[in-house]
């Protein structure tokens, strides 16, 4: 097997959700990806639970969230603040094909560790930078997290209902998706540096990607002048009959947004009479009487379960599925011959673990289930070995604390 990264060098000066899992992606297609932690606590996330707080969502150092970001790697300690840590550093990726980073902007000049620096020692090297607002300008040196950005970012202003103000998404979006913009620009510029030959400062904001999520709504924003309010579970298109409706035992989001798709799903629920109805005969009429029209989808939805409408709608060509919940998702049967879901060892306890994988399919020579993510300086020795350093020089740094 072939994969697209194979023999690719990457050194991961990331910690928390955004930097690792954009990493993890290379490392998934091949590439050596080496994570550099600090002495004593490492990534912040082998300490920070999500879903919980009881033992039995993780193992010391090894939590749900630095598991699903992680895998794959290496992990070495290095102190970086140190002349003998940056010594180090600089000898690995002295190796590197790609760096990447997302302290807080500057944070890798003073450590000595900033671009410039780095592509003397490594002038090809594709150096990508992480950060909230941008390496420069007014908000650079701000903290941000995923909450903040989708405050900032207006995706805040457009989610929630009337009811309920804004709020944010119930998952990390802003971080998760900026993990994958990030993969991809970190793709494009190995693949510029294979035509050219040269490297590349990457400047990746969480700001710039929720913007590129909300494509739809700035580009409408800039063309008609309106701002789009809360839209609860309502299409953006404001069309009735995309929402949400409670069912006899749950909820069912149906999107029929087509003329032909709308007058099946009257037909459907036993409503032929609506489509001839001159309130509802287009598009505009519909949304200036939307309250009727979903009073009534909602009164014959809610008379039967979600099963019973999941097969009605289907078959007849309504797009129409059932609000699930993640551990009825993890058992979707549709994932069964996907990679997304894996199983792998747990690195700290008897039995396997599932974690989230490889995003999608090839035909050949694709993305590989990661190996268990490694321990905190799991593989200092091994990777110090590899650059050349004796048993007695480790063992200097290990009593001098750098490793």
């Amino acid at each position: 097997m072939s994969l697209a990264f194979s023999g690719l060098r990457v050194v991961d000066f990331t910690q928390v959700l955004a930097g690792p899992f954009a990493t993890q992606q290379l490392a998934l297609q091949g590439a050596d990806v080496i994570k550099i932690e600090l002495p004593g606590t490492g990534d912040m996330t082998r300490a920070l639970l999500v879903g919980g707080n009881s033992e039995a969502d993780s193992a010391p150092g090894m939590t749900a969230s630095f598991m699903t970001c992680n895998q794959g790697k290496r992990s070495i300690v290095l102190d970086l603040k140190t002349d003998a840590g940056r010594d180090v550093a600089e000898a690995l990726i002295a190796t590197a094909d790609a760096l990447v980073e997302n302290f807080k902007p500057g944070t890798m000049e003073r450590l000595g560790l900033g671009y410039d620096r780095v592509r003397r020692i490594k002038p090809d090297i594709v150096y990508c930078s992480v950060s909230g607002y941008g390496q420069r300008g007014p908000k650079a040196g701000l903290p941000a997290f995923d909450g903040a950005i989708q405050a900032s970012s207006g995706m805040m202003s457009i989610t929630g209902h009337a009811e309920s103000g804004p709020t944010r998404t119930g998952f990390f979006a802003v971080d998760m998706s900026t993990a994958l913009h990030a993969a991809f620009a970190i793709s494009a510029a190995l693949f510029r540096r294979q035509q050219t030959g040269a490297g590349q400062h990457l400047d990746v904001t969480m700001l710039d990607t929720a913007l590129m999520m909300q494509a739809p709504q700035l580009a409408s924003t800039a063309l008609t002048g309106r701002t789009p309010q809360l839209n609860g579970n309502s299409s953006p298109t404001r069309e009735p009959t995309a929402n949400v409706f409670p069912c006899a035992d749950g909820y069912v989001q149906i999107s029929a947004l087509k003329e032909k798709q709308m007058n099946a799903l009257l037909s459907a629920l036993g409503l032929d009479g609506w489509a001839q109805d001159p309130r509802f005969a287009d598009a505009k009429r519909r949304k200036a009487h939307s309250e009727e029209i979903r009073t009534a989808l909602a009164e014959v939805l809610s008379q039967s379960p979600a099963g019973h409408w999941l097969k009605v709608l289907n078959d007849a060509g309504v797009p129409c599925s059932q609000i699930t919940s993640l551990d009825q998702v993890m058992e979707e049967p549709a994932l069964a011959e996907r990679p997304v879901l894996q199983s792998l060892p747990h690195p700290k306890r008897d039995g396997d673990t599932r974690v989230v994988g490889p995003g999608h399919m090839a035909n050949v020579d694709g993305p590989v289930p990661g190996r268990p993510p490694p321990g905190l300086g799991e593989h200092t020795e091994e990777v110090l070995a590899e650059l050349g350093y004796s048993a007695s020089e480790v063992e200097r740094l290990r009593d001098a604390a750098v490793i």
